[in-house]
């Protein structure tokens, strides 16, 4: 038993590898293609010997501006720049070893916050002068070359993600997928917890709740920007702007779920506290609100259709509503409440306007104050 788990574990990891591998093979290649061409132009343009300093700062660059905005790459091109030349000057004038290190970065940073003051540009900085410090031979003079090799690694790597940038719908994708893939999770944990009337469950799936916004929806919105900037700059993505548009209407609506589920778990975690009776409908709702948000996922990957996601959410409202036909205590309200704000929030990141989603829902499952 104990190996077939393992190898089920090492099966999974491998194919965990390969999924990683297929998502970021493609920026890969563009690192080491941009490093190759910045050593090569450093010495066939400048006629460096040994421009280490031009691949470096590609790596670096690029490595950022996968995930990130360009004013923040160009900040780095900067960064690296700034603390090659000032740590170049200081060690002209003051010499190197270890007692003036500190001095070096002390300054090559002070440079970096007085031209930007931005966290990534004072660090490349500190680094690029650390490098000139350790590496810098005892009976080396001023050398303009690295601060060249600096500027051309960066601007080739700058031109390598204009001209060839990553995908920015899968880069979205990778970004959204956690978030949508924790949301349902927590609402088939909850689901589960209603129905077997189990508190340990139900407190996990509340702390789980209150995390499921601590990074990755941050990750999601700054991908998303990242997408749409390499859209709109990058004339082989653009095509992909129509596809962003349907994250960037259901990210709206992301945190408005997000919310509500934190509410809903709060709020089966107090029934079951007290011991109240739990409708079966109520965890079948829930997990209907699970498989709404997996098929919203689906959709917005594949660009198939809303309708499954949209019957999902549809039926969670008509469901949670039933039991106000026998139960409309406060908890209970509570709960059918946040299930069908959920709902219509849902219907919302499928493209549907406010009035239109809220039309669909009592059509479907009637007004709560009617039925209550």
């Amino acid at each position: 038993m104990r190996e077939v788990r393992l190898l089920s574990r090492i099966r999974r990891g491998f194919v965990t590898g390969i999924d990683r591998l297929r998502v970021n093979g493609w920026p890969v290649v563009q690192t080491a293609v941009a490093a190759s061409v910045a050593y090569f132009l450093a010495v066939i343009v400048f006629g460096h010997e040994q421009p280490f300093f031009a691949p470096i700062s590609a790596v670096i660059c690029l490595g950022v501006t996968l995930g990130q905005r360009w004013r923040r790459a160009v900040e780095l091109v900067f960064g690296v720049a700034v603390g090659l030349m000032v740590a170049d000057l200081l060690v002209l004038v003051i010499g190197s070893g270890a007692a003036r290190i500190g001095a070096v970065v002390l300054l090559a940073m002070a440079a970096a916050v007085f031209f930007g003051a931005r966290p990534l540009l004072v660090n490349q900085a500190a680094i690029s002068a650390l490098l000139v410090v350790v590496l810098q031979p005892p009976d080396n003079v001023f050398d303009p070359a690295r601060f060249l090799d600096a500027l051309m690694g960066g601007g080739v790597a700058l031109t390598v993600n204009y001209l060839f940038p990553i995908d920015p719908e899968r880069l979205v994708e990778r970004f959204a997928r956690p978030v949508f893939d924790e949301l349902a999770a927590v609402l088939e944990e909850i689901s589960a917890a209603l129905s077997d009337g189990d508190r340990e469950a139900v407190e996990r799936a509340l702390a789980r709740a209150r995390t499921i916004d601590d990074d990755r929806v941050t990750n999601f919105y700054e991908a998303l920007a990242a997408g749409y900037e390499t859209a709109r700059l990058s004339p082989t993505r653009r095509r992909a702007l129509e596809h962003l548009e349907l994250y960037a209407n259901a990210g709206t609506r992301i945190d408005l779920a997000v919310i509500n589920t934190r509410v809903l778990a709060r709020g089966a975690a107090n029934a079951l506290r007290r011991g109240d009776l739990i409708p079966p409908l109520l965890p079948e709702a829930v997990q209907d609100l699970a498989r709404a948000v997996r098929a919203l996922a689906t959709y917005l990957e594949e660009t198939r259709g809303p309708e499954e996601a949209r019957r999902f959410a549809l039926e969670a409202a008509r469901k949670a509503t039933e039991i106000l036909k026998e139960r409309h205590d406060l908890a209970i309200s509570v709960l059918v409440g946040q299930i069908r704000s959920a709902a219509v929030d849902l219907l919302r990141s499928t493209g549907m306007d406010q009035a239109s989603a809220l039309q669909a829902l009592e059509e479907t499952a009637g007004r709560a104050s009617e039925i209550g």
